[in-house]
């Protein structure tokens, strides 16, 4: 003879289960955008860091440079050597508000100075 289970018979199995595993999913799905976030915010780091060593190698402004490419709040450092342009670019990320800690994200490209070129400008 074979039991069937009627319609209902689980009496309120699901919805426990969905009550338990809402939170953690939701966790998931944060973390998941504030990685995004983090990657993006490098990936632009990235790029400006590179574009204001270049730019400051010509004999440029690598700050201004830099900064056309950041992440909005970023701070920029350029650092001129003997032979070349160090520029790093930092930027901050909220992973979910104010209520949690920052990231902080960097990123630094060097270059060479342009042969004939005074030195490279801040």
């Amino acid at each position: 003879m074979r039991w069937r289970r009627w319609p209902g018979g689980d009496r309120g199995a699901f919805t426990a289960e969905l009550a338990a595993g809402l939170p953690a999913l939701m966790l998931l799905l944060f973390a998941g955008l504030t990685a995004v976030g983090a990657v993006t915010a490098k990936t632009q780091c990235v790029d400006a860091a590179r574009e204001g060593a270049l730019a400051a190698a010509r004999g440029e402004q690598g700050a201004d440079a830099a900064a056309a490419v950041a992440p909005p709040g970023a701070a920029i450092d350029v650092a001129t050597g003997t032979a070349t342009v160090t520029v790093t670019v930092r930027s901050r990320i909220r992973a979910l508000g104010d209520a949690v800690p920052f990231i902080e994200v960097t990123a630094s490209a060097t270059a060479a100075w342009e042969p004939g070129l005074p030195e490279p400008t801040p």
